[in-house]
This record gives C-alpha cells, structure tokens and sequence, in this order.
C-alpha cells in the first residue's frame, strides 16, 4: 500500500470564528493554520482565502499574498487553491486562482444542492474550467460530491474537455443534500474510476474521522480540516487545524499506513518535483 497523503482543508468559504474561534480570515491566521497542519503531517493544504473579516474571496491578489506567505513556511507543501469559492460567485470570479499557475486546482463535477443552496456548477462552466486547466498545465484534483459527478466527468475526460490520466479524485461525503458519507457509497466511487487514478475520501462533519478510518484501509487518501469539520471529538472543538491532522496521523499508524511527505505526494500524483 502506498504512504497516505493527508490534505488539510484549513478553513473553506464558510466556517466561522463564531462557529469556532480557530477558524482563520487573515494572512497571518491562514499561514499559521497551514503550518500547523504541514507540521503534524498534511503533505497538501487545500486552500481557500478570506477578507480579514472572513468574507470569502477569488481575488487573484489575496490568493497570491496567502501563497507566497505560507511558502515561506512551508516551502515544500503542495497547494491546491479552490475554484469552488462560495456559492454565488460566477465563473470568472472561481478562475481567478488558476492565473496563478499552482501545480493543481480543484475542479467541481457538478451542480448539487448544499444545504439550503444550490452549488452551480452547469457543463458549460465544468468546460471552461477544464478547458483554463488544460492551458495552464494545471493538474485537477477532481470534487464529486454526488455519485453522477463521477460519471460526468470521466466523460469528460474522453472528450478531451478536461485533463486526464492520471487523474486525482476527491469524493467529499456527507453533505447535506449530498451524496451519504457511507462505506458502500465511497466503495462505489472508487471501484468506478480508472486503473491508475488516485482519490482523497472528505467526510464532513461528524463523517470526518468515521470515513477517514475506511479510506485509509482501503489505500485511499484523507482530507481533513476546518472546511469540513471543526470539531476532534463530540462536543470538544479543536484547536488548530494541526489537531485534525494529528487525529488522521494516529489512525493511520494503528492502520499501518505511513505518512507520505510533500515530495513523496508529488511522486504519487504525478506531478513534477520541486526544484
């Protein structure tokens, strides 16, 4: 079995500091949540920004201010900036991270409810955004949040719309509205994917660590992080990002999975190392 690669999701579009005082908005919080999860062991950080007072923002600018800081920091990380944003925002305004030219992005595979919201993403958008991939060389790490998204985009793929082989996936479970963050389901998605391809399992909420655990066993990979999850335990809010990670760490080793570093994690996506 392969190393695992933990993503730390540090704090998503939207999470609050009223929801947990953890939760970071400015540049400095961000990097200091990002540090904590590179330091426990995430070897990607999925990255969202905000405004310093927690509005979420696509800005090229405010991306390019995190980025640059946390690589200061954290100089080998593998970064994977949203184009999801926040519901609402238009197409232009999610690109805009992809002007960056990070080694990977996401790219959402389809248009699914969110709660009481409903996340567009139409084919003619999935398109063009795989479409600014492929021009920018930019590696997509592939979000299904519904079992169709699967489906949806690896047709895609044979189309030449979006990049393929070898593809990475992240089938987020366990949203509300969304696909159930079950062992069947995520066992489905997998077994539905081509020979080759790689996959994170997301479990929201208090999914985390119980579809954590299967994923792990399986030879998957783990995201963990504000994004999806801001409590440890029942009732006890963590820390930092940095305890979610810790938490993932601690599974694994009782799984016999060791931790892959950020080198490591680009040899197992395929992507170029660093120089």
């Amino acid at each position: 079995m392969e190393k695992l690669i933990i993503t730390a999701a540090i704090c998503g579009a939207e999470v609050t500091k009223e929801q947990n005082p953890a939760v970071p908005y400015t540049v400095e919080e961000i990097v200091r949540e990002a540090k904590s999860a590179v330091d426990a062991g995430a070897a990607i950080v999925h990255l969202h920004v905000r405004e310093d007072d927690g509005t979420p923002t696509q800005s090229k600018a405010r991306f390019k201010e995190c980025i640059d800081a946390i690589y200061k920091v954290c100089p080998d990380v593998i970064l994977i900036p949203s184009t999801g944003g926040a519901v609402g925002m238009t197409a232009e305004e999610r690109l805009q991270p992809t002007e960056l030219f990070p080694e990977m992005a996401t790219l959402d595979c389809g248009t699914c409810n969110f709660g009481d919201e409903v996340f567009e993403n139409t084919m003619p958008m999935m398109r063009d955004f795989g479409k600014r991939m492929l021009e920018n060389n930019i590696k997509p790490e592939y979000e299904c949040f519904e079992m169709g998204h699967l489906d949806t985009v690896l047709t895609m793929a044979k189309k030449g719309q979006v990049p393929g082989a070898p593809m990475q996936f992240n089938f987020v479970l366990g949203v509300p509205g969304c696909t159930p963050a079950t062992v069947p389901n995520l066992c489905w998605l997998v077994n539905a994917i081509p020979a080759g391809s790689t996959w994170t399992a997301t479990g929201i909420g208090r999914h985390a660590f119980t579809l954590a655990a299967p994923a792990i066993a399986m030879g998957g990979n783990v995201r963990v992080g504000f994004e999806d999850n801001l409590y440890l335990e029942r009732g006890v809010l963590a820390k930092s990002n940095g305890e979610l990670v810790a938490k993932v760490v601690r599974i694994a080793k009782e799984l016999g999975r060791p931790i892959a570093t950020s080198a490591e994690a680009r040899e197992i996506l395929g992507l170029k190392p660093l120089k």
